[in-house]
């Protein structure tokens, strides 16, 4: 095959489009990926790892704050052009390990934006004027943040940001109001909460976090009202209009309207995939609300042409992306992969304090048809907790009553992010309550506290 031939080429190079181009060079296919921008996609660049980095400094500052807890004394202050010059870094120094990788598996990166257009077996890729043909294509182009012009929610580079601009600000405002509570929103009032910003969260529903588990939200909301965050929920933000002063918004709660002035806006409303300007309609791809249906091995029915990630359909998880696209490539590959079952994707947010979850809630749970068994355990009933000086938090596990299958694990403290993948693969070994409560658990570790929660859902707690 020529150097514009290949039997894969995939479009984005995000933790879907490089994790899929490197299998499929682990199965010895020819590969090529497509980046218009910096390898590594939005998420290692501009999400889920400069966001981490910038949390973490939020965090030791927090701590900082309270070294007379520990016995220590300081005296702390930050440099926000140095908390930012640190995460930018990090980033590059990823996307670099990601070109690397690209080296060591024969990927030919391929810079520049991709466009499509038919042909057999696959469509042709054209990329700055230059036709490029593969047996198999693979959209991987991601998603950007969802922006309202009508009612002014759009970037303007200055007073309202998307998650991008919050990434790199020139300043901790004064007052912020962050418009949704999902994920990115509780990660970005964390982290400006943490460094002095009076910071106001808006959602839309009655509640934050409306993915995660109704008690896990309420204790949530707690911990962030606790440490001076506004929560306005059942709120729609009718206008924003920024000026010389900063941004004057419009809040409407239960149908009463409010004027309130703030320093910056961030926009955390969702997403839009990244499906424009490519010819994908042309070729007969059908889109859903600017999102790639796909079937469940993620191809489109266009023949030669698949799509993973965020630019396909929920959980918009970069972990998600990565599994999708092996499973994708083993597929082609005449593999038997097992299709994803999204209801086993773990989801993290990463705010002080953490939470992370897997599975059923207990109100989809009971919704589903089940007849459930609940276990929780409280944080301040766990040694390792307190010694941490973290005694705020919960463990709570949805099982089965009739099978004792795990049917959902959800939590907030400290270090849950890290914790979950325990229930998540004793979802996929097909656990039952039995082998947890056999499992041995080391002492004293944050981790006993999910035996715990297993313990109590059949009344055999121990430690509270």
């Amino acid at each position: 095959m020529s150097e514009t031939s290949f039997d894969v080429i995939v479009i984005g190079s995000g933790p879907g489009g490089y994790v899929t181009a490197i299998r499929a060079a682990q199965l010895g296919m020819k590969t090529a990926i497509v980046e218009k921008a910096d390898l590594g996609g939005v998420c290692l660049n501009w999400g889920c790892i400069p966001t981490k980095a910038l949390l973490r400094s939020a965090e030791v500052y927090h701590n900082m704050q309270h070294a007379e807890n520990y016995g220590l004394s300081a005296k702390p202050s930050f440099d926000l052009a140095k908390i930012v010059k640190r995460s930018r870094n990090i980033a590059g120094q990823l996307s670099a390990g990601i070109k690397h990788l690209m080296k060591k598996n024969k990927v030919t990166v391929i810079p520049g934006f991709a466009t499509l257009s038919a042909g057999k077996p696959a469509p042709k890729v054209h990329v700055d004027g230059k036709a490029y043909s593969a047996k198999h294509v693979i959209l991987a182009s991601g998603a950007r943040a969802r922006t309202i012009p009508q009612a002014g929610l759009e970037p303007d580079g200055k007073y309202i940001w998307t998650a991008r601009e919050a990434m790199t600000p020139d300043t901790v405002p004064g007052k912020l109001l962050v418009i949704g509570s999902g994920a990115i929103g509780m990660e970005f009032a964390s982290f400006f909460s943490a460094f002095g910003a009076d910071t106001t969260v808006v959602e839309m529903v009655d509640r934050i976090l409306p993915a995660e588990d109704e008690e896990i939200s309420k204790m949530a909301q707690k911990s962030f009202e606790k440490r001076g965050v506004a929560i306005k929920t059942k709120t729609q933000v009718k206008s924003v209009k920024p000026d010389s002063q900063g941004v004057t918004a419009i809040l409407s709660t239960d149908g009463k309207d409010e004027t309130l002035k703030f320093d910056r806006v961030i926009l955390a409303i969702g997403i839009v995939g990244n499906t424009e300007d490519m010819g994908l309609e042309k070729l007969g791809v059908k889109i859903d609300r600017s999102h790639i249906e796909v079937d469940e091995f993620s191809f489109t029915g266009v023949p030669g042409l698949y799509a993973i990630g965020d630019v396909t359909t929920p959980p918009w998880l970069a972990h998600k992306a990565s599994h999708e696209g092996i499973i994708c490539i083993e597929k082609i590959a005449g593999m038997n992969p097992h299709p994803l079952d999204a209801n086993a994707i773990p989801g993290c947010t990463y705010c002080h304090p953490q939470i992370a979850s897997v599975g059923h809630t207990e109100a989809q749970a009971k919704a589903a048809g089940y007849d459930v068994k609940v276990g929780r355990f409280p944080y301040v009933g766990n040694g390792k907790a307190i010694a941490l000086g973290e005694p705020e938090g919960l463990i709570k596990t949805v099982f089965d009553a009739n099978t004792g299958e795990l049917l959902g694990a959800h939590m907030i403290g400290a270090e849950v992010t890290e914790l979950i993948q325990g229930y998540t693969i004793a979802q996929k070994l097909e656990t039952t309550e039995h082998e947890l409560m056999e499992t041995v658990f080391p002492h004293p570790t944050l981790s006993e506290m999910m035996h715990e929660a297993v313990l109590d859902a059949y009344d055999q707690t121990i430690h509270f």
